[in-house]
């Protein structure tokens, strides 16, 4: 039961069946303390009635009135001084009964049966075709002393009725749970949609629209619409305050290597210290222009130029760029680049390669192995690229995207980087409605797939 929906059917459902076993149990205490009484007295009246009608008329055929008697609706049997039995309408299910209550009838004594079965639930008690249910009474007729059992006919009487309560119980039953699986669901749809709208959030959307309703829900969905516009706001303010901050950041920095190089021609200068200043102003540089980058993607002010190009010539040439970095690391290099065309943004794909590609060379060691695979599927393109680095803690996978994230190691601290290159790489991604898996074992290396759909270009 992990989704609301079916937690809801099954309670409501659990209680439905609950509430009819306890509504029976209570009908059976009701039937036990007051009907079965009633039955038992009004029974008794009618057996007692029908001996005084036989004992004042003693001219009356017997069997004649008795078989009469048990056609209206009623259970008779008979047994005399002797044991002799006799049985009118339709006969019992169980006739047996001790010595003990016979000849307490035969002496003049009056059997309750009814009202002594024994306790159980009121459908075996009420419709116990036995002569134990049955009420006794002595009769004298001629002669001769008899046992006079009598009982109604429980299924002459409800033949029909008991076929209507069990069909008016079972389609009450499955009607309630049709009803409960239709009104759940209806209850549920706007969490699903809330839930929807929770995702969207997550994701960086906040443009979310949520039917309007009058109650609780309608409450609910009014005040997270109102706390997306606000965070929407919020995140709208952040990027245009980061692109402001870049774009006044890059200027000075400009100026600022372009006086460090004059002041290195005209003093000739060559020392470490100018060579660490030119590395910084690189490294910000670098960290302004990966921050524009992602405020243009964030805003959409970019728009994407799709067309279908060349993959496989596309990495060949990326490979190349890093040659000299394979070799300054002795790294192992392997290729699986089939030619392959695939529709996307040439220049956007190419920083999302670019990033991976780079990143796999920083963080793999000396005499390490780096492999570049595109594997074409039914629908989409994939590009793997396989190292073996120093890997990415498993607590730290779901972190790698964030931006400026970086993982908290000494070996990685020592890599120069800004933390956001994966933040860019997974913009691009989302972009091209793709989709980034990330496989590592901590000092083993990493593999990371993107996947890119593919759609007809002709539609």
């Amino acid at each position: 039961m992990k989704t609301l929906y079916t937690k809801f059917v099954v309670t409501t459902i659990a209680i439905i069946i609950f509430s009819s076993l306890t509504a029976f149990f209570l009908s059976n205490l009701y039937y036990q303390s007051s009907l079965k009484p009633q039955n038992d007295a009004k029974t008794t009246g009618l057996a007692v009635e029908m001996v005084q009608y036989i004992e004042a008329h003693p001219e009356l055929p017997l069997q004649d009135y008795l078989q009469h008697s048990a056609a209206t609706g009623y259970h008779i049997i008979l047994i005399d001084s002797q044991f002799n039995t006799s049985m009118y309408g339709e006969p019992f299910r169980d006739t047996s009964l001790d010595q003990t209550t016979l000849e307490m009838v035969l002496n003049g004594n009056i059997y309750h049966g009814i009202a002594e079965f024994p306790h159980q639930t009121f459908v075996t008690g009420f419709f116990a075709n036995e002569v134990k249910n049955s009420i006794g009474v002595p009769l004298q007729y001629g002669n001769e002393t008899y046992a006079f059992f009598l009982r109604p006919n429980i299924k002459l009487a409800f033949n029909e009725m008991h076929y209507l309560f069990a069909a008016l119980i079972i389609f009450t039953i499955l009607l309630s749970i049709i009803l409960v699986l239709l009104s759940t669901k209806f209850i549920v749809k706007p969490i699903k949609k809330l839930k929807a709208a929770t995702s969207s959030i997550a994701n960086g959307n906040y443009n979310i629209q949520l039917a309007t309703r009058k109650d609780e829900f309608g409450q609910l969905s009014e005040s997270f619409m109102h706390m997306a516009n606000k965070l929407s706001y919020v995140d709208e303010q952040r990027k245009e305050f980061i692109s402001n901050i870049s774009h006044d950041i890059q200027s000075p920095l400009s100026n600022i290597k372009g006086f460090m190089t004059l002041i290195e021609k005209e003093y000739h200068l060559d020392t470490p210290y100018t060579a660490s200043i030119h590395a910084e102003i690189d490294r910000l540089s670098t960290l302004t222009n990966q921050l524009l980058q992602l405020t243009t993607l964030d805003q959409q002010e970019r728009s994407a130029t799709f067309k279908s190009y060349s993959l496989d010539e596309q990495l060949q040439k990326l490979i190349h760029q890093y040659q000299w970095q394979f070799q300054q690391k002795e790294l192992m290099a392997s290729y699986s680049l089939p030619a392959t065309m695939i529709y996307g943004d040439s220049e956007l794909l190419n920083m999302v390669w670019d990033n991976l590609l780079s990143n796999a060379i920083k963080y793999t060691n000396e005499f390490g192995m780096i492999s570049i695979q595109i594997q074409q599927n039914s629908d989409s393109i994939s590009v793997i690229f396989r190292d073996s680095g120093i890997g990415i803690p498993e607590q730290e996978k779901q972190r790698i995207f964030d931006r400026f994230y970086r993982v908290d190691s000494a070996r990685t601290r020592t890599i120069e980087g800004t933390g956001l290159g994966l933040a860019i790489v997974q913009q691009i991604v989302q972009l091209h409605n793709g989709t980034i898996d990330v496989e590592s074992t901590l000092g083993e290396g990493t593999i990371i797939t993107v996947t890119i759909p593919q759609h007809d270009t002709n539609d």
